[in-house]
């Protein structure tokens, strides 16, 4: 009997180390297309394919995340799209995320939909979208308070607000210092995110 539960250990461990060979390969190559994509419907592809992974590990968090990431990068760059229901499907790979983790990486993407949306007409949205973008920010900080992305995102969101509402290159210069700093002291673990530090450089001179 004792030989009969050894075996069930070795072959359920030979097992979980296969899958996790097969996850580690799986999101190192298409970590690897975010080099290379750049069209909608490259990204919209590459968000397809990190939810099927996540779909198919079901206890990583990762997968949901990065698909959220592409899709909030499409929206960036893409002027046609709707901005609504794009920002609606990666609140819905965010919400799948969370399921397994709540962190304050995930926050981050969640902030991105809610600016794009709020972006459509800032007027009108600011009340609510605009208002939901900076929510998820404080509630990443609070969570984590070295997350560079959080102060990069606040840093992008004081940078484009008008100076007579509290904004501009004077107010935004120090926390695109500090999110610089962040970056620069950050040590990620494999897979996680490190995206944002040559955007915080970038923006930062700007600033001078």
């Amino acid at each position: 009997m004792k030989k009969i539960i050894a075996a069930i250990a070795v072959l359920t461990t030979l097992s979980v180390n296969a899958q996790s060979e097969k996850y580690l390969q799986a999101m190192k190559t298409n970590l690897a297309r975010f080099d290379s994509v750049k069209t909608t419907a490259d990204y919209q592809s590459l968000a397809a394919t990190f939810e099927r992974i996540g779909d198919a590990e079901k206890t990583q968090w990762l997968p949901y995340y990065y698909a959220g990431l592409a899709l909030s990068t499409a929206a960036w760059s893409d002027q046609n799209m709707d901005k609504d229901a794009n920002a609606e499907k990666i609140k819905s790979l965010c919400t799948k995320a969370e399921n397994i983790e709540k962190n304050a990486e995930i926050l981050t993407i969640r902030n991105m939909a809610a600016t794009q949306q709020m972006m459509v007409d800032p007027q009108s949205r600011w009340m609510s979208y605009g208002q939901e973008a900076s929510g998820y920010l404080q509630k990443g900080m609070q969570i984590d308070p070295n997350n560079p992305r959080l102060y990069y995102l606040q840093a992008m969101s004081v940078f484009g607000t008008p100076e007579q509402f509290g904004g501009g290159k004077e107010k935004a210069k120090p926390i695109f210092e500090k999110a610089v700093a962040l970056f620069k002291a950050e040590n990620p673990k494999p897979l996680y995110p490190h995206w944002g530090q040559k955007q915080a450089e970038e923006k930062l001179a700007e600033c001078q």
